[in-house]
């Protein structure tokens, strides 16, 4: 097997690259730093062994050797083994040591670049690193080093440590120290990677060297995370805004360069909880996330098969029997058609959908819905649904509401109601409240997540804004004594993360 080296990016999980993500998705260990975005983990296989050897300001550290070590042991093993590092291995990380190791082991890896803090961080700032005629090199280099004594600072144990650039948690010792005279001479644009702690000695070090004071800079705090900060200045001036690790120091006239998106986000710097189904990764957290929020995902609901899987199979072979098959959710469609044989079972029989979400996850498989009403809930259903007689068929989890099954048998249908499924709260999560600390928001998008919500966590560490999908999640979360203070006006994603946008605008 393969031990890959993986960039994780600088702290934006959605720049992790299509290589990391999909070697991540097979991993059978992963060895991992003080990653910028833990959600990463998320992508690993849950049997998967998860080895934390990330260093933290006066806490315990796992030497370098001890980590070659590891990586040679687990790769020895035959499995596949994913060291994931902050921004790119091999820039000021020790990637290439890592990598040495292993070749000298006999055991086989692979180099997966990651995006570099030195090219993000100024994008996501509005600041390009070079422009033509004005800025046309680009020069890199640490802030590890003390620029007043002109040695090395070795793997990093000082103030600076905690400057995580998002390339790396620390520099290597090597014999050489930053020539900033010549750095100064060079022109064009400077970036320097964890250099918060030492901003005034580099800026004195490169105005003695000859940089004019008044040269543009820029200090990018907590780059590419929802909790971005760009402080301008110049060389002379920067030191005096005190800018905090970790950042991203940029020194030339693109700093001047003001082309602000990522900040301009509507829902930038919120911190939202998104309560959802275990494992599912959130289509509601990528959406919010787009718009700048840092999400917080708390799984609340895990779905298991039904008690009676004989009644399921049953239902699922005589289908062709229905005139209508009404779906409810996606996991409703996921679960009664992986017991079909194909889309063709379903010839001659129409289908509904209680929502586009629903209607897409059948889609996906192949199927139009051929009735979704225009708002999504039962009763909109069941005022789309042509009246009876005939037979209808109703996959749907074990526990819910009944107003479809008695609407539809009043208007002259035959209902059938098959559980495909159930929902259960999971286990408690031990860092939930850790997690909920500093939140302004939490989601509900099902009375199921509100109802485990509160028999897991109570009500004392809701976050002060409840924002509800629709009216019956409203009413559920009401009964549980939440205080709802968004409801989305379309109950769909989309219409909650634009009732979050118009709230947070007014």
């Amino acid at each position: 097997m393969t031990v890959y080296l993986v960039g994780a990016g600088p702290g934006d999980p959605d720049l992790l690259t299509l290589r990391g993500a999909e070697v991540l998705a097979g991993a059978d260990v992963v060895v991992y730093d003080r990653l910028s975005a833990p959600s990463l983990l998320d992508l690993v296989p849950d049997g998967a062994e998860r080895v934390s050897v990330g260093k933290t300001p006066g806490g315990p550290r796992t030497s370098q050797e001890d980590i070659n070590a590891l990586l040679v042991d687990r790769g020895r093993a035959g499995r596949q083994v994913v060291r994931l590092k902050g921004g790119d291995p091999f820039v000021f990380a020790r990637g290439g040591e890592e990598a040495a190791a292993l070749a000298a082991a006999g055991v086989a890896f692979e180099i997966v670049p990651g995006v570099t803090a030195a090219v993000a961080v100024p994008a996501y700032a509005g600041i390009p690193v070079t422009m033509r005629y004005s800025s046309t090199s680009l020069t890199v280099v640490t802030g590890h080093e003390d620029p007043a004594k002109g040695d090395v600072s070795g793997d990093g144990e000082d103030p600076a440590k905690s400057d995580v650039s998002g390339d790396g948690e620390d520099l290597a010792k090597n014999d050489g120290s930053v020539n900033w005279e010549a750095v100064a001479a060079l022109g064009g644009t400077v970036v320097v990677l964890m250099g918060a702690a030492r901003c005034r000695a580099i800026c004195d070090r490169l105005i003695a060297a000859g940089l004019a004071a008044d040269t543009p800079a820029a200090a990018v705090q907590w780059g590419t995370r929802p909790d971005q900060r760009t402080l301008r200045a110049t060389v002379g001036t920067l030191a005096g805004l005190s800018p905090e690790p970790p950042s991203t120091i940029v020194i030339g006239e693109v700093a001047a360069v003001d082309l602000a998106w990522f900040e301009n986000r509507p829902l930038f710097g919120r911190r939202i909880v998104v309560t959802r189904a275990q494992p599912r990764a959130s289509a509601l957290a990528a959406e919010l996330r787009r718009r700048g929020a840092e999400t917080v995902e708390l799984p609340t609901i895990a779905f298991e098969p039904p008690d009676d899987l004989d009644l399921m199979a049953r239902a699922a072979a005589q289908v062709g029997g229905y005139d209508w098959v009404v779906f409810t959710s996606p996991t409703g469609v996921a679960r009664f058609l992986e017991q079909l044989r194909d889309a063709r079972d379903l010839g001659g029989v129409q289908v509904a959908a209680i929502g586009p979400g629903t209607a897409a996850a059948l889609a996906e498989r192949n199927v139009i819905a051929d009735l979704v009403p225009g708002r999504f809930v039962a009763e909109a259903l069941l005022e789309a649904m042509p009246r009876g007689p005939g037979r209808v068929l109703i996959p749907r989890a074990e526990t819910a509401r009944d107003v479809l099954p008695e609407g539809l048998a009043a208007a002259g249908w035959d209902v059938d109601v098959v559980p495909v499924y159930r929902t259960v709260a999971p286990p408690p999560d031990p860092t939930a409240p850790a997690r909920l600390a500093g939140a302004e928001v939490i989601t509900f998008t099902s009375s199921s997540t509100v109802t485990n919500f509160v028999d897991i966590h109570g009500t004392g560490g809701v976050p002060p804004v409840v924002a509800t999908i629709g009216p019956i999640t409203t009413a559920t979360a009401r009964n549980r004594g939440l205080e709802v203070a968004v409801e989305a006006t379309e109950h769909t994603i989309a219409g909650l993360v634009a009732a979050l946008e118009d709230f947070f605008t007014r």
